[in-house]
């Protein structure tokens, strides 16, 4: 009976005007919420915040439609992702959108988590119950390989987060840094592939290299600066920043006094 209420709620929800709006920011949540995670939460909370994208009962939305507060709802379905897509769309902030107005570009940047813990759970054991999918992941960094995972971390990578997990810059998107990033998070981004990320299968990267890829990542966060001052370990740019701004200034201003001294004598 349970179920079958929330379908006609978010059916309800696709179907509504402004009448029935959902704000166009923050989080629809229904007046009472059962002090421990479970799927009937997770069913209330899909009807008001995801139902208009995501369809009823996840079955998606291929063209887009207005929905509730006047969404422009195109998602697609979440039969059979699991519990790994959406722990780690929720969780970092991607999904809800921050906006109504939102694109699917702006995906490219996590935004504030706007659900509780509590609530994340909820959601994520509701969309886990529509089909079978793969769960979350937990890698063990304790039975990594540094070594391993450096190589790894190089091949696969490097080439967007940098060798020092610092983030960067690619062709019409911002890649994150990974210092603040969990290690369960860094193994759904894997699996999951968010924006432009591509979607490692497990053929190639197992679960063990994922756990050496991991204790690299863990290890970047404090490292070691033998050279001396590491400018943020963020690779070439704060080098080059220090030669113009620091190294030039220093050389011209040097020529100019010994200019001056030759000139006086």
């Amino acid at each position: 009976m349970r179920r079958l209420l929330a379908i006609i709620l978010g059916a309800l929800g696709l179907a509504a005007g402004p009448a029935g709006a959902q704000p166009q920011s923050g989080i629809v949540r229904p007046t009472f919420e059962p002090p421990q995670p479970s799927v009937e939460l997770g069913q209330e909370l899909y009807a008001g915040n995801c139902a208009s994208c995501h369809g009823v009962a996840g079955s998606g939305i291929p063209r887009p439609r207005r929905g509730a507060g006047g969404i422009i709802g195109a998602g697609p379905s979440l039969r059979g992702v699991g519990a790994l897509a959406p722990d780690f769309y929720l969780r970092t902030g991607y999904m809800p959108l921050a906006s109504i107005h939102s694109e699917p570009e702006d995906m490219q940047q996590g935004n504030r988590v706007l659900l509780t813990d509590k609530e994340i759970r909820s959601l994520v054991a509701y969309v886990a119950s529509l089909a079978p999918g793969p769960g979350i992941p937990h890698p063990d960094s304790a039975i990594g390989n540094l070594s391993a995972g450096q190589h790894l971390f190089a091949d696969h990578c490097a080439g967007c987060h940098q060798i020092m997990a610092r983030g960067g810059f690619v062709s019409g998107a911002r890649v994150p840094e990974l210092q603040t990033v969990s290690p369960t998070e860094i193994a759904e981004a894997v699996s999951v592939g968010p924006y432009l990320m591509p979607r490692f299968s497990s053929r190639q990267i197992s679960d063990a290299q994922l756990n050496d890829i991991v204790k690299y990542i863990v290890s970047v966060r404090h490292p070691d600066d033998r050279g001396g001052w590491g400018i943020g370990n963020i690779g070439p740019i704060p080098e080059g920043l220090v030669t113009w701004w620091i190294a030039a200034p220093l050389l011209i201003t040097a020529c100019m006094l010994l200019g001056k001294r030759f000139h006086r004598s």
